[in-house]
């Protein structure tokens, strides 16, 4: 996946040696198809455009289905808990969630999980985040909001039981771009309610096809909607032939971003229908069979899935 507005010109070279490629999202793909370098042959002095040359298609990961979830024995006291789910780092944008959540709920009784890492789930990991969260926590007196740390391994099953757990009632993130974002993707066809930077790949699962009364069918937003800046990558953020120095992505708006907490806060019900609607598209056209069958046209157009092959054993 591609989460800022220009890919590295290596990347452009290698799969230009392709026959095709195959993204996980519209946006990765779009920002692909639309980068371009104007480069110079060192050996003749040839000037010339740099850009994609071979077929590109997308296709979105699959839902996940379990026969049984565990049960999570989480000590959350709080009313009303927000989830975020995401690895410390500087795409993530965790310090501005946790940070604009403690001013915009100082006087709420309402909670956010931050299931997160920097690297890996040792303790000595545990132990820098508990240090770091406290450090993005504003010195608020008698605030009544509070920010919890789950760090640690959970599997598949245990992920998909935080989203239905009683305590969670929705998931934000902040996230400067994603190439398709899976724990927002998870979350959703769980039926959480989803607040999240209106950009990038994750909007290929939360806008929905929705008609109107005259019939006439609109792809509209199934979620709490955080208004957005494109500017420059930071210079932390800066990696060299993965994100580009010169590319952007998306800064979300602290005011957009208190005023969405206030409104599924304060409105849940609207959200929560919402995602129950979303839930039922997603889990229907991101079904498993569906999209390998998707995959297996894009690689193979010749061959469908439901076809019968005759194997022959070569001596």
């Amino acid at each position: 996946g591609i989460e800022t507005t220009k890919v590295s010109h290596q990347w452009i070279q290698k799969c230009n040696e392709m026959d095709k490629v195959i993204f996980v999202s519209s946006h990765s793909k779009n920002v692909f198809d639309n980068t371009e370098y104007q480069v110079k042959n060192e050996q003749t002095g040839e000037q010339f455009i740099l850009r994609s040359q071979v077929p590109t298609e997308f296709v979105n990961y699959p839902v996940k289905t379990f026969s049984d979830l565990p049960d999570l024995d989480l000590e959350i006291d709080s009313d009303f808990n927000f989830l975020t789910v995401a690895q410390f780092g500087p795409r993530k944008n965790l310090q501005n969630t946790i940070k604009w959540f403690v001013e915009e709920n100082m006087d709420q009784e309402v909670g956010l999980v931050l299931k997160t890492s920097i690297k890996n789930n040792s303790y000595v990991d545990r132990e820098h985040m508990e240090q770091l969260v406290r450090s993005c926590v504003p010195d608020i007196p008698e605030r009544k909001c509070k920010v919890y740390l789950l760090h640690g391994d959970l599997s598949d099953e245990e992920m998909h039981m935080l989203y239905k757990h009683k305590s969670i009632h929705a998931i934000v993130s902040l996230t400067h771009g994603e190439g398709f974002g899976l724990p927002l993707f998870e979350a959703a066809y769980c039926g959480l309610p989803v607040l999240a930077t209106d950009w990038s790949g994750h909007l290929d699962f939360l806008y929905k096809p929705t008609k109107n009364k005259k019939g006439k069918t609109k792809v509209k937003p199934h979620f709490a909607r955080v208004e957005y800046d494109l500017r420059p990558v930071q210079p932390s953020a800066v990696w060299d032939g993965v994100i580009q120095k010169d590319s952007l992505w998306a800064f979300a708006q602290q005011g957009s971003y208190k005023m969405k907490l206030r409104e599924v806060y304060k409105d849940y019900n609207r959200f929560k229908l919402q995602a129950k609607k979303l839930k039922t598209w997603i889990n229907k056209e991101f079904d498993q069979e569906k999209q390998l069958n998707l995959f297996n046209n894009i690689v193979f157009p010749w061959l469908s899935l439901n076809d019968e092959l005759d194997l022959v054993e070569f001596g």
